[in-house]
């Protein structure tokens, strides 16, 4: 009895071992480097193709999955529940438009875009947003505190309060300085409080964000987020979702994983905020860091499956394509899409995937043999 209990535990903690050809492909580079030149071909001819509206639509679906995804390794992987996905979002726009803008100034005086593709104002973008995802990892870190003695509605409420904070705190900051001059003879202390723009929000970003980047760094997200589920540390995060005390009963340190989720999510959440920041048609205010926006990352990781990484990423293609696509009836558009929502949440309320991935529908000889990770795990639900 002793020994299947401790099978049974170890195979909940112990990353399975893949085969097969799907294996091969997530446990290799092939898909960084697949993925970073799919980026670059869609880069190059879908503007020219479909034009700008559809680009940016392309644009918003990638920037969706960083933040759903994200989100996943919470509430989805780790089974945490947090309300305040998108401050991270915020606070990561923000740093990097100050790095951007401020940081143009100081550079080639003027706030304007610098350089064509790939050129030096596209690699200051790059830095913004990786700070920023770095000072939203911070923040991860301190939100997934809570998390320590706090579990459900009571870590929602913190997450939720987390959002609502910086909202306001955003809105106290300083206009947005125009002027490089000021910037240069102002120093340091032309940043306290951080000028911002206040409550109207940070205009006059460049616009930075293409889609290559987006997809560049959606493809990171997807590679860390699958490669993670399978690590010792993914399998410890399902374990603490499906039963905290047994997990922790059998050895698993279950303060350090709910931290490290919290914080991994943040810091990709963040880099979704310099993207969404520095795209074109768009800006960064207050009310993105709040809770409104926040449920709609919550709702892409509900139907998409409670662990699913490519059926979150699929919802949040949905989700982000169905109100365009309701447009052409704009009196009904919220009324068809809280149907079509409802519906989905009563014929499937497990979510697309429920908790397997999406080739684990594919024939099983290219399973070599056996199903994927994603598969039931030992007392967990049906997918």
């Amino acid at each position: 009895m002793q020994s299947k209990l401790k099978s049974s535990a170890l195979e909940t903690v112990r990353p399975p071992r893949e085969r097969g050809f799907v294996g091969t492909v997530v446990n290799s580079a092939w898909p960084i480097v697949v993925g970073v030149a799919l980026a670059l071909v869609v880069q190059l001819t879908f503007p020219k193709a479909f034009g700008a509206y559809h680009s940016k639509i392309l644009a918003d679906c990638g920037i969706a999955i960083i933040l759903a995804v994200s989100l996943n390794v919470v509430n989805g992987m780790t089974g945490q529940f947090s309300l305040g996905h998108a401050a991270f979002m915020a606070l990561g726009g923000y740093t990097a438009g100050v790095v951007t803008y401020y940081g143009s100034m100081l550079l080639w005086n003027s706030a304007a875009k610098h350089g064509g593709f790939l050129g030096a104002g596209e690699w200051l973008f790059v830095a913004g947003c990786l700070i920023g995802g770095a000072l939203a990892t911070v923040a991860g870190y301190v939100v997934g505190l809570p998390s320590l003695r706090l579990r459900g509605d009571y870590l929602a409420i913190v997450t939720l309060g987390f959002g609502e904070i910086l909202r306001v705190i955003l809105q106290q900051t300083g206009p947005v300085i125009d002027d490089a001059a000021t910037v240069r003879a102002g120093g340091i202390g032309e940043f306290f409080p951080p000028p911002v723009g206040g409550a109207v929000g940070f205009n006059g970003l460049p616009k930075y964000t293409s889609l290559f980047w987006v997809y560049a760094f959606a493809t990171v997200m997807l590679v860390v987020a699958f490669r993670l589920k399978r690590s010792s540390l993914g399998r410890a995060m399902i374990s603490v979702r499906e039963d905290e005390f047994a997990a922790q009963a059998m050895g698993v340190n279950v303060a350090r994983v709910k931290v490290m989720a919290f914080m991994i999510a943040a810091f990709f959440a963040g880099i979704a905020g310099g993207l969404y920041a520095h795209q074109f048609g768009n800006s960064i205010r207050p009310p993105d860091a709040g809770f409104l926006r926040s449920l709609d990352y919550v709702l892409m990781t509900v139907l998409g499956g409670r662990g699913s990484i490519s059926g979150v990423a699929l919802a949040a293609i949905l989700l982000t394509v169905l109100p365009e696509a309701l447009r052409d009836v704009d009196q009904y558009r919220l009324i068809v899409y809280s149907l079509l929502l409802i519906g989905m949440m009563l014929l499937r309320p497990q979510g697309l995937f429920g908790i397997h991935e999406i080739w684990d529908f594919l024939p099983r000889w290219l399973m070599g043999g056996r199903r994927a990770a994603s598969a039931k795990p030992p007392g967990g639900e049906n997918g």
